[in-house]
């Protein structure tokens, strides 16, 4: 039975309509298989503007749209409308934000008449705090491998947090940041990238795995052991980028200053390590040399370190600025131009290989401005499309971005907007934090995130959650209490203004007719405990599929 009435059965039967009622008012809010469309022929990766050009994000916006236009009618696929301002608004907020719209922010933007009012909104967005703690929240998820030997260092993982949340607020170029990154050593308290170092050691062949993958776009530990049977990429080339991180040591026991609450920290050696004792039985020693690349010169008392980050977030990098570009667009989309997004290379084409190349390219001359590039994708026609199918879509591959595809909430974004909605949990006895607590202060939001991780590299616009998840958010005391619904509701009057607010407040838009019937029927039938009822809706609401998909 859950927290807001005494009736299960009421609460379910009003679920199931609603539901039903969603469904049938969005019919593009359901991920689903779609049909492969056919491969285009093969085209140059050469981008379509001058190298010398620079355009503003809202031009860059118009480019991305005659991209995304030009292969839909090679491919004589319909394009779906743009999206109603209820359906831009939610999404806009998720993707910027992490979280949805109070009920008032919402309330203001449907009743604007601003023909700017979009392009307003993903300013203030990006202006908010908020944008730097959802994008802190992706990275220091990549970042920080889920595995048990992470376990105790994940207590370290607020200095990393700190960091990204500040310098993506701040728009720090992403070349800065990941020079940053790799070059960073000492005390894990004063450097928060040093985590990253920590929770990727001390096994050199970690931090190469995850250094191509997040910043260079390519999945190199395939060729660890052998040369890769299916790309280009040899074991040689593997253990030559492995060399630069040879040097790198951690300043003490990771685990044991977790276990202990003392500070860690990492240091960069000042000789190579000539022993395996970081390396996995398949390593080589090699001299360091740059993937696809030159090999750079090197002093045996210098750090490599260095040399690495230098080559890496230069302008002219191959792989550098694609693959941010990839990773934030399948941020907005749920896809990549290039899927999987971390595995770039010859025989995995990108959907749109000029557009790609173009976006890299501006990217780069715009000095890496992560907000640049969100503010161009944001403003574009392709990212406000509406997700329901049109035409012959509905059967398109997703690759064609025909229509925006639905992406299930991550459990940050799930855990941010039920908070948003009904308030912080009460504190108290959680089972999910027995166990936890000894590695250092558990809050409320990582129990809940542990519980709803899907698998690393899971698909975004597949649910993966199952029968568990969906009984927590049912039945569990933390988000099922009268106290919510009552602050939630202050200031409504009648039952139709109450529960418009409760739309506004959990799906960012009004009630149609429809809905309003149905839940008038309901407040009807139990009269006698309004409060009740009104408590059945939102219970209903946060639990049906519209509030777990952002479309």
């Amino acid at each position: 039975m859950h927290g807001f009435t005494t009736s299960k059965a009421l609460g379910g039967a009003l679920l199931a309509g609603l539901t039903a009622l969603v469904a049938g008012a969005d019919s593009g809010a359901a991920p689903e298989k779609k049909a492969t469309a056919t491969k285009p022929a093969p085209r140059p990766a050469a981008g379509t503007l001058p190298a010398n050009s620079k355009l503003d994000a809202l031009a860059l916006a118009k480019h991305i749209d005659k991209a995304i236009e030009a292969r839909a009618r090679a491919e004589k696929v319909t394009l779906s409308p743009r999206a109603s301002d209820a359906e831009f608004l939610r999404r806009v907020y998720l993707d910027v934000t992490g979280h949805v719209p109070s009920a008032e922010k919402a309330s203001a933007f449907l009743a604007s008449t601003d023909p700017n009012k979009r392009r307003a909104l993903i300013d203030e967005l990006l202006a908010s705090k908020d944008y730097g703690k959802r994008q802190a929240d992706l990275w220091q998820t990549l970042m920080l491998p889920r595995n048990s030997d992470n376990v105790r260092i994940r207590q370290f993982n607020v200095h990393l947090v700190r960091w990204l949340e500040t310098n993506f607020n701040e728009n720090r170029p992403w070349d800065k940041m990941v020079h940053e990154v790799l070059t960073t050593s000492g005390a894990v308290d004063k450097k928060g990238p040093v985590v990253y170092y920590l929770a990727n050691g001390p096994s050199v062949d970690k931090i190469t795995d995850s250094v191509t993958k997040l910043f260079l776009g390519v999945q190199l530990q395939c060729a660890q052991c052998h040369n890769h049977p299916f790309t280009s990429w040899k074991q040689d080339e593997y253990w030559a980028m492995a060399a630069f991180f040879t040097k790198v040591r951690p300043n003490g026991n990771p685990r044991m200053a977790a276990k202990k609450g003392t500070t860690v920290g990492i240091g960069e050696g000042p000789a190579v390590i000539r022993n395996k004792r970081i390396l996995p039985e398949s390593g080589k020693i090699l001299p360091p040399k740059f993937l696809q690349g030159a090999r750079p010169a090197t002093k045996a008392g210098e750090p490599y370190r260095p040399l690495l980050a230098n080559w890496l977030t230069t302008a002219d990098n191959p792989f550098f600025s694609k693959a941010m570009v990839n990773r934030t667009w399948a941020q907005f989309f749920g896809r990549g131009i290039v899927s999987p997004i971390d595995d770039m290379h010859e025989g995995n084409p990108a959907s749109h290989p000029e557009l790609l190349a173009d976006l890299s390219q501006q990217f780069a001359a715009c000095g890496f401005d992560v907000k640049y590039l969100i503010r161009a994708i944001c403003n574009s026609e392709a990212y406000q499309r509406t997700s329901k199918p049109a035409g012959n879509n509905g059967t398109a591959g997703p690759e064609l971005f025909a229509r925006m595809g639905v992406k299930v909430l991550t459990p940050e974004q799930l855990y941010d907007s039920l908070t948003g909605v009904l308030g912080a949990p009460r504190q108290g006895k959680n089972p999910g934090m027995k166990g936890m607590a000894r590695f250092g202060p558990v809050t409320p939001r990582q129990v809940f995130v542990n519980f709803f991780q899907i698998e690393e590299g899971a698909d975004p616009l597949e649910y993966q959650a199952g029968i568990p998840q969906v009984l927590r958010l049912m039945n569990g005391p933390a988000f099922n209490n009268a106290a919510s619904l009552a602050k939630l509701l202050e200031g409504s009057k009648g039952w139709k203004e109450s529960t418009e607010r409760l739309y506004l407040a959990t799906l960012s838009r009004r009630p149609t007719e429809a809905e309003l019937d149905r839940i008038g029927a309901h407040l009807r039938k139990n009269a006698t405990e309004p409060r009740k009822a009104l408590a059945d809706v939102l219970w209903a609401l946060i639990n049906c599929s519209e509030f777990a998909l952002n479309h």
